[in-house]
């Protein structure tokens, strides 16, 4: 059954309502989020009457889609979801769904090899598992990294949209140091995913320093009526060049780092750089050395303590001096407990 743009917006515009348990909606919430909702998509100013909104949750509690969304009314007056873990995005892909799907990959893997493609070509192998295991019933053939009790994924999109539009948002925050959760407005600017986890940089004020925010630390996020503040300041798309993982530490410069690896490592650093400044300054039988240049930050530190002995810091000396400090303490954790 053919479904027109708008009412695939009303759908998902309900579907993110019901969605949010922090707050009742009534019909009228539900038509004017709709209406809102068309007028900031499609530029439809004239709203959505009380017929259609009825119309699309019967629709949307039908199989004619598949949804079949549990959709009930509490106290003969709020609409909410039955399963409070029930999205119209979660359900399977139809037969139908995957034979387009199939098509589109046919035509995506035609441009494999172009330099322009390689960013999205891990992208199409995910896609081409994921159609090959619905249709086919059938277990993975590519296991991908992945968090499936990761929070916060629920949000992307909508934090995209926001820095698309340059909307403000607000979001109530808890990080791991705080005893409990804040609101606050935020403006966002740059998405950025390290080891499978999900951060947001953005200003809380017009003319502050960048805030890092982990995803999976928002408790809620909506979109804000604040005025967007435009970021003037910072190149977001070399931000990170200087550091590992997300930390940055704006009056630190870059440091030169030279690293020791041992024969059996050194492939792995060779084949898989820890950071795009590497260089192999020496090469013998015991090892490399690499040579790199960045801030040394929490990340940083991490990754030299995950190679274990098998990695050994040689400049500069505070580095060295900080690494080893931070393995004599590990070993005395050890020795408390005796043997």
């Amino acid at each position: 059954m053919p479904v027109n743009r708008n009412a695939l917006i009303r759908y998902r515009t309900i579907d993110n309502c019901l969605k949010n348990r922090y707050r009742k909606w009534t019909l009228e919430d539900l038509i004017d989020a709709c209406s809102d909702a068309l007028y900031e998509y499609e530029g439809i100013d004239k709203g959505v009457s009380r017929r259609t909104v009825q119309g699309d949750i019967q629709m949307m509690r039908s199989d004619k889609l598949g949804y079949n969304a549990p959709i009930i009314v509490v106290d003969r007056k709020f609409y909410t979801y039955e399963n409070p873990n029930y999205s119209i995005t979660n359900i399977p892909l139809t037969g139908q769904d995957l034979d387009r799907l199939t098509e589109v990959v046919a035509i995506l893997k035609q441009f494999k090899g172009f330099s322009h493609f390689q960013e999205v070509s891990g992208m199409v192998q995910k896609l081409e598992d994921k159609i090959n295991t619905s249709k086919n019933e059938q277990l993975r053939i590519i296991d991908f990294e992945k968090n499936d009790d990761l929070q916060g994924l629920e949000y992307l999109d909508e934090i995209y949209q926001a820095i698309l539009r340059k909307q403000s948002i607000n979001i109530t925050y808890q990080s791991f140091k705080a005893r409990q959760a804040n609101l606050f407005i935020f403006h966002p600017y740059l998405l950025k995913e390290y080891r499978n986890r999900w951060f947001l940089l953005g200003m809380r004020d017009k003319g502050q320093r960048l805030m890092t925010l982990a995803l999976d630390r928002i408790q809620q996020l909506a979109i804000g009526e604040t005025p967007y503040h435009e970021n003037r300041k910072y190149d977001m798309q070399n931000y990170f060049k200087d550091v590992v993982g997300v930390t940055v530490n704006e009056n630190q410069r870059p440091e030169h780092i030279e690293l020791f690896i041992d024969n059996r490592n050194a492939p792995y650093i060779i084949t898989k750089p820890i950071h795009p400044s590497q260089k192999i300054i020496k090469k013998d039988n015991n090892g490399i050395i690499v040579h790199l240049k960045l801030q040394v930050n929490f990340e940083f530190e991490r990754v030299i303590l995950g190679f274990g002995p098998s990695m050994q810091v040689l400049a500069p000396r505070k580095l060295k001096l900080r690494i080893k400090k931070l393995i004599n303490e590990s070993l005395n954790n050890y020795l408390k407990e005796g043997e």
